[in-house]
């Protein structure tokens, strides 16, 4: 009997969601990938299968990354979407849960203008 991991639990999650989710080029989609110290945003659109624009943590100079951080983050990437003319997107929360850190990345790109 094999023991049921986090990142196994995730997985699953993740796709299911992603069996009811896609991005388009007038809606693209924001996937978001936590590891355990810094968080990364792409902006996806599936039907070509591109990654317009992405932003992660890796040069902030912190090396913890907390609410208040990653709330800057989703601005700093809500300000780079709109740079793009873009203005809804899907937000694709990867397995997890919808709460701390990701409801603070979805908080910073909604304060940016974008239709999440």
């Amino acid at each position: 009997m094999s023991k049921k991991t986090r990142s196994l639990g995730r997985n699953k999650r993740h796709l299911r969601v992603r069996k009811r989710l896609a991005g388009t080029q007038d809606r693209p989609r924001v996937s978001l990938f936590r590891s355990n110290r810094n968080i990364y945003l792409q902006l996806i659109d599936d039907n070509e299968g591109k990654t317009l624009a992405s932003v992660s943590s890796l040069k902030s100079d912190n090396n913890s990354m907390n609410k208040d951080l990653s709330k800057k983050l989703g601005v700093e990437f809500g300000e780079k979407i709109s740079k793009l003319g873009i203005k809804q997107v899907v937000f694709d929360r990867g397995g997890y849960l919808y709460h701390g850190k990701v409801a603070a990345i979805a908080d910073g790109i909604r304060e940016s203008g974008i239709e999440v």
